[in-house]
């Protein structure tokens, strides 16, 4: 039933005769903490008591949040400014006190749009695709390849559509890895992102083989400042509207962008090499996830030049990171040379053994099962797993 938001009694009274049944709250925090407790509810009546800046805040944040609740605006007059507020808000309907039969009309048709959208949103929701975000905690380990091959892979495997996004807003080479040249990047979402729609996005992105588009980083390191965490939630939220697969490469840093794709990522793909400092980077990146409550069972380990003759095993790493190992990508001279010819290796050598560890992941990413990791407390394990690579060793 709707919610009536008036402090006046009378009116009140008046607005819940035109509007039938009806709840009845008399302040907008109030009727905050009311909305969170009934999702459900498809229209708010504000009434001509409450203040117009603070309605008009209200209809501004509700309209994203919850764009299938109608805001009404009742006033005692209506007038060209009152509408002009109303109209950049995003209320649906403004009414006078005494026309109730527009005030009728108007929780009819919210009540109509209601049930619409909540039918398109769980249609959608059903639908929405799978956002994989590939991190390592140190630069110079493949990530970059790896993002971009598994995106192509993806596609490959079943008629998919698939977008990569390049989060490395400051030093992004998703573009010059693919050697694609776009007139536009994700720097331009920033003068639409008050209303930025999947349309909208969709103008941004550079298309690269069928199947497969990209939206680059901004071509000015500077530009990283202008792009909120919410504009990069609002960005991935519209593209797994669209895509069947959004493939995430980052920097490799905890910045906030990073955090907001972590906080929407179905997989997160964590790249190390078996050397130390790699190791190192990421033990510490996967404690710091741990405090911030990211789920274990989201993450699965990519250990990149897998038989590289460093002086690590690949047991050695897992052992490291208390974590299996998802995917083992072996060592070429063949993949810097692809990354020269602006090619994908698993699109160039399909038959290469880098472009079939690739394969693989692709299709662990795309299978229907959570990834699997080693979760058990590596204290509770026998002393020589435990020891790993960094941790201390016990007295003699």
């Amino acid at each position: 039933m709707p919610t009536i938001v008036e402090t006046d009694p009378t009116t009140a009274e008046t607005l819940a005769g035109a509007a039938g049944a009806s709840t009845r709250i008399d302040a907008i925090d109030t009727l905050k903490a009311h909305l969170e407790s009934h999702p459900d509810e498809f229209a708010v009546i504000l009434g001509p008591s409450m203040n117009l800046s603070a309605a008009v805040a209200f209809a501004d944040t509700y309209r994203v949040m919850r764009p299938a609740l109608s805001v009404i605006l009742v006033r005692h007059s209506v007038d060209t400014s009152v509408l002009a507020e109303a109209l950049r808000s995003g209320m649906r309907e403004v009414a006078a006190t005494s026309d109730d039969a527009t005030i009728s009309s108007a929780v009819r048709r919210a009540r109509t749009l209601h049930e619409a959208l909540t039918q398109q949103q769980v249609t959608s929701s059903q639908e929405r695709g799978r956002v994989i975000t590939v991190f390592s905690a140190k630069g110079g380990v493949g990530k970059t390849t790896i993002a971009t091959n598994l995106a192509m892979a993806l596609a490959d495997s079943g008629n998919r559509e698939v977008c990569l996004v390049d989060l490395d807003l400051a030093f992004g080479d998703v573009a010059i890895t693919l050697q694609v040249f776009p007139t536009r990047t994700i720097a331009d979402a920033v003068a639409m992102q008050h209303s930025l729609d999947l349309a909208g996005l969709e103008s941004l992105l550079t298309p690269y083989y069928d199947g497969v588009s990209a939206l680059v980083a901004p071509v000015q390191p500077d530009a990283k400042d202008t792009i909120s965490s919410q504009l990069v939630a609002r960005i991935l939220e519209l593209l797994r509207q669209r895509f069947t697969f959004v493939v995430v490469d980052t920097p490799p840093a905890f910045d906030d962008q990073v955090l907001q794709a972590f906080d929407v990522s179905d997989q997160i793909l964590l790249v190390a090499t078996p050397d130390v400092p790699a190791l190192k980077n990421l033990k510490i990146a996967l404690e710091t996830m741990s405090l911030l409550n990211y789920p274990r069972e989201r993450c699965s380990l990519v250990l990149n030049r897998a038989d590289a003759k460093v002086g690590i095993t690949a047991e050695e790493a897992s052992t490291t990171l208390a974590m299996t190992i998802t995917s083992s990508i072996p060592s070429s001279r063949d993949v810097p040379a692809s990354i020269n010819r602006g090619e994908t290796m698993v699109r160039s050598e399909p038959r290469h053994s880098v472009s079939a560890a690739i394969q693989s992941l692709a299709d662990f990413c795309a299978a229907a099962h959570e990834p699997v990791v080693e979760t058990d407390d590596p204290t509770r394990t026998d002393p020589a797993r435990r020891r790993g690579l960094f941790a201390r060793k016990g007295r003699s």
